[in-house]
């Protein structure tokens, strides 16, 4: 499974396809959410735009989300608290 709750957190396994054609949620493979962003990985705006675009589809503030493990990789673990909306694609279940 790519992701697990614990208490208010969603933890997620992610797998990062830098300097995409466009931002968005592209399957799920090997236990990973593969996960599409325009940005380039050089200086950190990969990982800045991928938070920025987390935030937007799970309705969570940009501190909200922290990346745990992979700053410098593309597969990574990612911290989401409290998220307000659960993307529909996806098929998470809330932990409520």
């Amino acid at each position: 499974m790519f992701y697990q709750w614990n208490n208010r957190e969603l933890i997620l396994n992610c797998r990062i396809q830098p300097k995409a054609n466009k931002d968005c949620f592209a399957g799920i493979k090997d236990e990973y959410l593969k996960i599409c962003i325009t940005a380039p990985p050089v200086d950190g705006k990969a990982n800045k735009h991928l938070i920025k675009f987390l935030s937007k589809q799970f309705k969570a503030p940009q501190n909200n989300i922290r990346i745990l493990l992979g700053q410098n990789s593309r597969d990574k673990r990612i911290r989401i608290t409290a998220p307000k909306q659960l993307p529909p694609e996806l098929k998470i279940t809330d932990c409520n």
